[in-house]
């Protein structure tokens, strides 16, 4: 199976508010599995969050002979399709973990929910935001947000506002990038609606798709990344394919 895998770096960024540590969490063990090394750029210190990452993709992509993968999950697989789609010449492969929205976020329920974030950090201050968020949410939530909002720091709320409004690739744009796409999502998960996923699998030429559930995710993080990985290898077998197929519930 590695024999036809197409590049041996892969450069995963992570969502909004996010950050590496959960994305090496997610894609380690699944991309170490089949000889693809792992690069995952910390939080952009010096630069906005958008421009850093996609900075951090061309710093790598230059310093690396062979094209390379490049992915992430929800904003970060945004970010990670948008450096595709202008240097397909330079991108091997596609892994889109949880895509909120395409074009325009409008009234997606990640870019609501990022907002509101941002407005609650702004009025109440950081800790006090994250007290109320993490309230209600699984504790491997809580402990995810708990580490990563903190590590954002004092830019968290411009940051979660300026992904909020930033608008993903189109579905023409995807629709013209042809390299192996692996895309997956949660079917239970009500902030990336699965039907998002399935239009960029449909959109994208060459692309697979896999589900699985935040059940999983929350007792196992690589349940996310194995899907993904699975559903782009499963592309580059086919090569070019006539429409999206599903690998259901990889656990």
């Amino acid at each position: 199976m590695t024999s036809a895998i197409p590049a041996r770096t892969a450069v995963l960024l992570p969502g909004t508010g996010s950050d590496e540590v959960f994305v090496r969490a997610v894609f380690g063990d699944p991309l170490s599995g089949i000889g693809v090394r792992l690069v995952t750029p910390g939080i952009p210190r010096d630069a906005e969050l958008a421009e850093g990452y996609l900075a951090a993709l061309d710093a790598v992509a230059a310093e690396t002979d062979a094209p390379i993968v490049v992915g992430g999950i929800s904003f970060g697989a945004h970010l990670a399709a948008e450096w595709a789609v202008a240097h397909p010449g330079r991108c091997a492969g596609l892994l889109a973990a949880l895509p909120a929205w395409n074009s325009s976020p409008g009234s997606a329920p990640a870019s609501l929910a990022a907002t509101l974030s941002a407005d609650l950090v702004a009025r109440d201050g950081l800790e006090a935001a994250l007290a109320g968020s993490v309230a209600d949410v699984p504790p491997w939530l809580a402990e995810e947000l708990s580490r990563a909002w903190r590590r954002h720091g004092d830019g968290l709320a411009g940051r979660l506002r300026a992904a909020a409004r930033r608008p993903a690739p189109s579905l023409a744009a995807l629709s013209g990038l042809r390299v192996p796409a692996g895309v997956a999502t949660c079917v239970d998960d009500p902030i990336h609606p699965p039907k998002v996923a399935h239009e960029w699998a449909s959109a994208l030429p060459m692309s697979s798709i896999g589900e699985t559930t935040l059940t999983a995710l929350g007792t196992d993080f690589a349940s996310l990344g194995r899907a993904t990985v699975l559903a782009w290898l499963r592309a580059v077998r086919q090569n070019r394919l006539s429409g999206p197929f599903v690998v259901r519930k990889v656990h």
